[in-house]
């Protein structure tokens, strides 16, 4: 692992090797980069909260249940799964897990909170760039039990600026070595 801060015990991971096919463009890092015009990348600018060196936070171009979008955050460097990340970046996407969490309290009121996140394609994983997804929950919605489904660009829209109206990344700083 690299970027280790010494945290704790640090066993040495096993090679894992990458599941990105050949060719294959990032459509997370394209969004990072503000370039989302490769024909396969789903995402668009509007869909970003918020970002920063390390992180970046966005709505998610696929909804599941009653809500039309949840929110993605994904580091702003290209780390393909969880075994990868360096602890600065993990802590960093925690404490945002926890703002995004509270931000969709305060816009929607939701019943709770659920968050996911998936390792390789036996994980089903399917964007090969680390993220972290976070749902606002309802009662009784069955989101596990829902479809993917496409939600729209206009839509996306309105959730990110829902979100990001109710959203202080100030909480999720880390103080300087």
């Amino acid at each position: 692992m690299t970027e280790y801060t010494g945290h704790g015990p640090h066993p040495t991971p096993p090679h894992i090797d990458s599941h990105a096919p050949t060719g294959y463009v990032c459509p997370f890092c394209g969004l990072v980069n503000g370039d989302v015009s490769d024909p396969n990348n789903r995402c668009a600018l509007s869909d970003i909260i918020y970002q920063d060196t390390d992180l970046i936070v966005f709505v998610a171009v696929d909804g599941f249940g009653p809500r039309p979008g949840h929110v993605m955050i994904s580091p702003a460097k290209h780390y393909e799964a969880l075994y990868n990340l360096p602890d600065r970046v993990l802590m960093r996407i925690s404490l945002m897990a926890r703002e995004v969490a509270l931000a969709m309290k305060r816009a929607w009121d939701p019943d709770g909170i659920s968050t996911r996140q998936h390792n390789e394609p036996a994980g089903n994983q399917h964007v090969w760039h680390y993220h972290l997804h976070v749902f606002a929950r309802y009662s009784g919605d069955m989101l596990y039990r829902q479809l993917r489904q496409p939600v729209d660009i206009a839509e996306r829209s309105q959730v990110a600026q829902e979100i990001r109206a109710t959203l202080n990344p100030a909480t999720t700083q880390l103080p300087k070595d």
